[in-house]
């Protein structure tokens, strides 16, 4: 077992490494930092030199392998980052780290991540704009939107839009929902439904998820997704 999550490991690492020399495009240095882009723009030109990444700019692409270079992931799977609050960005890297929240990828990753680096992070990814998904699934959507401005009287579920406001927007303590992946947000409301997740301050999402079933989940989940924030 040791020898096959070493090579596993591995793997991913080449993954990731390989992640970060595809997002060495002009679509990546939009998303980052002036002085990154800058550096990105030079090291792609032939006749000039290589330039050498700071630590900051090594970690974007560290991120960007699972999250997007703008933190828009297009992995059904993997959270926006985009547009989530800095400080609730900040206490999940925490979580991570301390190990209070796990995640087979994210537990190694983190690893690799000094937590003087996180405040910087978050604020990166706090600053870029949350696209928003669509969705052809209308009997969930109808669905969902009662759930998440209702609740679900028979078992007592509240409204999502009660901690995470009417646009989903959320803020420091409740995470944005708007724009998310829904799959990403299934997944992590049957974490909190089995106690696989338990970072939640007091088990409020614990409490909550155990009151609805699967197809709430989904359906709720794919209502998010959809959800534009209020101008």
């Amino acid at each position: 077992m040791k020898c096959k999550y070493n090579f596993e490991y591995m793997q991913m690492r080449a993954l990731f490494a390989l992640f970060g020399m595809l997002f060495m495009s002009p679509i990546y240095a939009e998303a980052m930092p002036p002085n990154a882009a800058a550096a990105s723009e030079v090291a792609a030109t032939p006749e000039a030199p290589a330039v050498a990444l700071s630590p900051f700019e090594e970690r974007l692409q560290l991120c960007a392998g699972c999250h997007n270079p703008d933190g828009n992931s297009i992995i059904p799977e993997n959270p926006k980052l985009a547009g989530l609050d800095k400080k609730y960005i900040r206490r999940q890297l925490e979580a991570f780290k301390g190990g209070d929240r796990t995640n087979p990828t994210m537990s190694s990753i983190i690893t690799m991540v000094d937590p003087k680096e996180f405040e910087d992070l978050a604020d990166f990814f706090s600053k870029q704009k949350r696209t928003v998904g669509t969705s052809d699934k209308a009997d969930l959507l109808g669905q969902g939107r009662q759930v998440f401005e209702e609740g679900v009287i028979g078992t007592g579920a509240p409204a999502c839009m009660g901690c995470h406001g009417e646009d989903g927007s959320g803020d420091a303590k409740f995470p944005r929902l708007n724009g998310q992946n829904a799959q990403y947000v299934v997944n992590q409301l049957m974490n909190f439904k089995s106690g696989t997740r338990a970072n939640d301050a007091k088990g409020l999402m614990r409490a909550v998820a155990k009151r609805l079933n699967e197809q709430e989940m989904a359906a709720v989940a794919e209502y998010m997704s959809t959800l534009k924030e209020a101008e």
